[in-house]
């Protein structure tokens, strides 16, 4: 992991060493309980009871809960509006929820998005992204206006991987993202690279549009197209962090 490191510098990061609400000088939040994406059961809240700080870490939890017509709650949160970051070192230790119907995610969404340049075209890279119904799998993603779920070509833009113990310990990840490449890490280990050269077609923005600033997240959504059915017995669902560091050149 150090020889990743070396030539990067920490320019923000949150270790957790505070209780109560995360520091809003750090994080914003995706509020609603309106039908979010992909058919997903949740409202998101900046409530207590689904997002606090406390131990040295990080808790968001998805709950049964009505709210409007949503039948969970849970929490996305998010740095827009706070921190946004053009290439990096990204690393997380996370221990990820477990139960069928949890969706957690730690992922990146640009800027443009929230300006007026519609997904896929304004591109997204998932981190670390885990089904529960999949309990060791976890999948790594890059999504494009040319290449995304909701077109059939036969670029790879997904990537499966088996990890034993992600909802029952604390792993480390990170990814590493430049101007030609993005990898991603479990562990110390290489999990899977996307280099922008891959795709000899088409080099602009419609297949690569990593080029601009982005932003974080970190959400469990619940049910919808990839959760699946809820097992309410598994409930609440719940994903600690207990850091978050950022490092670039």
């Amino acid at each position: 992991m150090e020889n990743i490191k070396q030539g990067y510098h920490l320019v923000w990061e949150d270790n957790f060493n505070y209780e109560g609400t995360p520091d809003p000088n750090k994080w914003n939040y995706d509020l609603g309980n309106h039908q979010w994406a992909n058919r997903e059961f949740q409202a998101y809240t900046n409530r207590p009871s689904n997002v606090y700080v406390k131990d040295g870490k990080l808790t968001i939890k998805a709950i049964k809960e009505q709210d409007g017509e949503r039948e969970y709650t849970s929490t996305r949160l998010v740095t827009y509006g706070k921190q946004s970051w053009q290439y990096g070192l990204f690393e997380f230790r996370v221990k990820l929820p477990k139960g069928k119907g949890s969706w957690p995610a730690v992922w990146m969404l640009s800027d443009a998005i929230k300006t007026g340049t519609p997904w896929p075209r304004s591109g997204e890279i998932d981190i670390i992204e885990h089904a529960g119904k999949k309990e060791n799998e976890l999948f790594f993603s890059l999504h494009s206006e040319r290449h995304n779920h909701t077109r059939k070509d036969t670029k790879q833009y997904t990537v499966f991987k088996d990890f034993d113990g992600v909802c029952e310990e604390f792993h480390d990840y990170m990814m590493e993202w430049t101007p030609e490449f993005i990898e991603f890490y479990v562990d110390g280990e290489s999990a899977c690279r996307f280099n922008k050269n891959d795709d000899t077609e088409d080099q602009t923005e419609s297949s690569w549009p990593f080029d601009q600033p982005f932003y974080l997240i970190f959400n469990i959504a619940v049910g919808g197209n990839l959760g699946g059915p809820v097992d309410e017995s598994a409930l609440p669902f719940i994903m600690e962090v207990e850091h978050v560091r950022v490092y670039q050149k």
